[in-house]
């Protein structure tokens, strides 16, 4: 018999209990049933997804033996989950949504094609080739499909896969509503997607993957790679596990709003590392960038896997949660950050018992309202996350790095109405594990004013101004962080 608890009595009694013998059973928090999931919208594309979205890795990635990946899919269409996640690097997951497609009716041109469904459903997929056009130093293409293809190969493949014959070939009318390019890791891989975008050229050497996908998402033909003015996706995102750094510069490069949507890991365990809940999200918030959790449980290293990226079908975890560690909680952690507006989290095992499938279990513990945990429910979940090899699980994040100066802080002096100013220019800090909250701004060493910190959406700089006094004057620009922790920049220097 299994009683219902508060989630605050839940997240107390998980805390406190020593490992194995929980205070409630680990699967009773909540009902299992779900009759209507909830649903959030999804940033500037204005659909509405399920809080819950189906990862397109796990056992339709790495099948274990016994297992049907087409069944989780329809399974978790048919549970009402309708953000559907894969990628051109998930070696079978896009032929395993082939088969689940047409058990399903979603593939246009066959008998009993299901329109309104299809319509219902946010469909992305991903490519980790850079390039539309040429090549990069240093920038690797990675590809499972033919030698040299490009990312547009790569977005056609999966059209192909999908809704075709497998060989290149698709019907009329089938699309995507999200193509991603996928695992942004540095900066030169970000100057390489944005290659030509600002003035496409035909005769380019080089053509980044943004202008070619701006092209067959509008049926234009500006970079000469869509001669048939093909619309093959509606929107287009960005995706990173490593560096908010790398996912900050993209979203500021991105003057056009081109990029839709940000899917990023972000677990209990995120602020153990150069974490992404005080960096990169609220900057894709701000611009009301549809943003997608991802690596909810550090993809099985929550669990029963090594921290490290998963290889073969033995590394799928197919339980759900333990005593020691329950799943719920890191769902509702992943869920209620700030910005969050839905979790894929691939899928081990299904079974027709709904508190031994997954699918059921991770969609009753998306069913919460968005920034719903206050700050101390948030850190009590973080405190059972450490007893995931003592918190080590998140491999594919940068280390912890403490509190950042701000950036490229520069000094002149500037004439305005007649009157001469001291202007003070800097870009964003990175925060470390509590978020920043200003600036302090300090002439000769005293402090003279304060600037509050706002996620800093575009590269125009923070500025801070003052009357000049005709004097040389020393500059130091302070990040001074929630904790109360301070960093200085280099001191910059005004002449008389």
């Amino acid at each position: 018999m299994f009683k219902h608890v508060s989630r605050r009595d839940f997240l107390r009694s998980t805390a406190t209990a020593a490992a194995g013998s929980l205070a409630v059973p680990y699967f009773s928090f909540g009902k299992v049933a779900v009759s209507k999931p909830m649903t959030r919208v999804l940033g500037r594309t204005g659909f509405e997804v399920t809080t819950l979205g189906l990862g397109g890795q796990a056992s339709l990635q790495w099948t274990p033996p016994g297992v049907d990946p087409v069944a989780i899919i329809v399974k978790a269409v048919e549970q009402g989950v309708n953000y559907l996640d894969t990628s051109n690097v998930y070696g079978p997951s896009q032929q395993n949504f082939g088969k689940a497609f047409r058990a399903l009716n979603l593939v246009p041109g066959l008998p009993g094609y299901d329109e309104r469904r299809r319509g219902s459903l946010h469909l992305a997929s991903k490519t980790m080739i850079r390039h539309a056009k040429g090549s990069s130093p240093n920038v690797p293409d990675r590809r499972q499909g033919p030698q040299g293809s490009k990312a547009v190969d790569d977005l056609k493949r999966t059209l192909s896969l999908i809704f075709g014959d497998g060989q290149g070939n698709y019907p009329d009318n089938c699309y995507l509503d999200l193509f991603q390019i996928h695992n942004l890791n540095t900066m030169a891989e970000a100057d390489a997607i944005f290659a030509g975008l600002d003035s496409p050229d035909p005769q380019a050497e080089r053509i980044g993957a943004l202008a070619a996908l701006v092209d067959f998402r509008d049926g234009s033909n500006l970079t000469g790679l869509n001669p048939k003015r093909e619309k093959l996706i509606r929107h287009i995102g960005i995706t990173g596990h490593i560096s908010s750094p790398v996912m900050i510069e993209c979203l500021q490069r991105d003057e056009k709003q081109i990029i839709d949507t940000m899917l990023i890991a972000i677990n209990a365990n995120d602020r153990r590392y150069l974490n992404h809940q005080y960096n990169a999200i609220p900057v894709a918030k701000a611009k009301n960038v549809g943003i997608i959790a991802m690596k909810v449980f550090a993809d099985g290293a929550m669990y029963t896997k090594d921290a490290r990226w998963s290889r073969t079908p033995e590394d799928v975890v197919q339980v759900v949660g333990t005593a020691d560690l329950p799943s719920r909680p890191l769902v509702e952690y992943s869920l209620s950050t700030p910005g969050i507006a839905t979790a894929i989290i691939g899928v081990g095992h299904i079974d027709s018992e709904g508190r031994a499938c997954q699918i059921e279990q991770n969609l009753s513990a998306a069913q919460i309202r968005a920034e719903s945990f206050s700050d101390t429910d948030r850190k009590t979940i973080e405190q059972i996350a450490l007893r995931a090899k003592q918190g080590q699980t998140n491999w594919f994040q940068l280390p912890p790095q403490p509190l950042g100066p701000p950036r490229e802080v520069a000094a002149a002096v500037e004439t305005e109405g007649g009157a001469r100013f001291s202007k003070i220019s800097w870009q964003t800090a990175y925060a470390a594990d509590e978020p920043i909250t200003q600036y302090e701004i300090r002439r000769d060493g005293q402090p003279i004013g304060r600037v509050p910190h706002q996620p800093q959406t575009s590269k125009k700089p923070f500025v801070y101004r003052e009357a000049f006094d005709e004097k040389a004057h020393s500059y130091e620009v302070v990040t001074i962080d929630r904790a109360g922790r301070q960093a200085p920049s280099q001191a910059v220097q005004v002449n008389a």
